[in-house]
């Protein structure tokens, strides 16, 4: 009783699907059945390799949107839904309401960064899904109104995910401090960089909400790396290719710490995308790359980090007592410029979260109606 639409083969099976016939992989298809996942705990309670035979259909048809298949050497029905076999066609796997594009942005975004209160974000699903998809398409969002209290950043974060501790603990000040375990707590200028990239898996979400700032210079420097990265791309193919290759050596270390780890520059995933970056020079350990390869990889690196100098990129602000700055770790680099550190007082709170947190959180919005926030998400509040 296969369907007409359907052609059997011996390791899995043809599917019409529009003007398509995609294959399909039997051993995927019994795993996709969704009589494998468990109502409750929505673990995985099928295990394929309890099979004293490969699947193999002996026949399948479709019914009420879905693939039904009858197996030669079980007593099982699969169902498996064609919402799930449309995404695999169409995208290769399935669909994932977070795999939101990276929308790249240059110096003239900063009156396009979405800007939501945080009474909206802790009292409203949709404030809270705005400020998500704000974060994983730009990278980037001001969160207004904050109380200005210590446990203000607290149930901010906690709206996203849980906090993720760093050598500096829950939470850092930024601040001139007497004796500074990093230059942030300074009133120097930072270059451009991204966070702890000493840790194995630096921070994905940062959090900096400004309690004061009365302070003559020090404004805030961002970029979007991911842009900065595809420039590089279009410009010098090979430099690009050289920071997306090879792992370089960064630290963070103190009296009580020495965190080292290898990070890539320029981060990729399987479809060539840029999906973050990594730099630090003020955290950045010797080089141990072979010393001839740095004949190629110095001048990459070096025409990397001057395009992050160029105005073309580059977003300037004054920190504002009640904002908070959220931007994704791995993609927005950011720094400061110098301040006059007699000249008032300036204190930024800050924390991290996931990325992981992040999308988890979008997901179960977007299962509750929230996933399509692009025509709201620079509403202001």
């Amino acid at each position: 009783m296969t369907d007409p639409r359907i052609t059997l083969h011996d390791k899995g099976l043809r599917m019409a699907i529009g003007e398509a016939a995609p294959y399909f992989n039997y051993f995927w298809l019994r795993d996709a059945c969704d009589t494998c996942i468990d109502p409750q705990t929505r673990e995985r309670v099928f295990d394929s390799s309890v099979l004293t035979h490969p699947p193999r259909a002996k026949a399948a048809w479709v019914e009420d949107d879905a693939l039904r298949i009858s197996w030669q050497d079980e007593a099982v029905i699969s169902r498996v839904p064609m919402a799930l076999l449309r995404d695999v066609a169409t995208l290769g796997r399935a669909h994932d309401p977070a795999a939101i594009p990276r929308r790249l942005w240059y110096g003239d975004f900063m009156n396009r960064i979405a800007r939501i209160p945080q009474t909206s974000i802790l009292t409203t699903d949709e404030a809270r899904a705005r400020l998500c998809h704000a974060l994983i398409e730009d990278g980037i969002a001001v969160v207004t109104q904050m109380e200005p209290t210590k446990d203000s950043l607290t149930r901010l974060v906690n709206a996203l995910g849980p906090i993720t501790p760093s050598a500096e603990g829950l939470f850092f000040d930024v601040r001139v401090e007497i004796a500074p375990t990093n230059l942030a707590f300074t009133a120097g200028p930072l270059e451009m960089h991204t966070d702890l990239p000493g840790e194995e898996a630096a921070p994905g979400v940062q959090f900096l909400h400004c309690l004061e700032n009365t302070v003559e210079g020090g404004l805030s420097l961002f970029l979007d790396g991911a842009a900065v990265a595809e420039a590089l791309r279009a410009e010098d193919p090979e430099a690009f290719r050289l920071l997306a290759t090879y792992d370089i050596p960064f630290f963070y270390r103190h009296e009580n710490w020495d965190y080292r780890a290898h990070q890539r520059v320029i981060e990729t995933n399987t479809d060539g995308e840029v999906t973050g970056v990594t730099i630090s020079q003020h955290l950045q350990d010797n080089l141990d790359l072979p010393q001839d390869l740095l004949d190629d990889y110095y001048p990459a690196f070096v025409k990397f980090i001057r395009l992050m100098q160029e105005d073309r990129f580059l977003i300037r602000f004054r920190s504002e007592a009640g904002n908070c700055v959220v931007f994704d770790n791995h993609r927005i680099v950011h720094g400061r410029e110098g301040y006059v550190a007699d000249s008032g007082k300036r204190h930024l709170r800050g924390c991290y979260t996931d990325r992981g947190a992040l999308h988890s959180t979008y997901r179960v919005l977007a299962r509750k109606g929230f996933e399509d926030m692009s025509e709201r998400i620079r509403e202001t509040g």
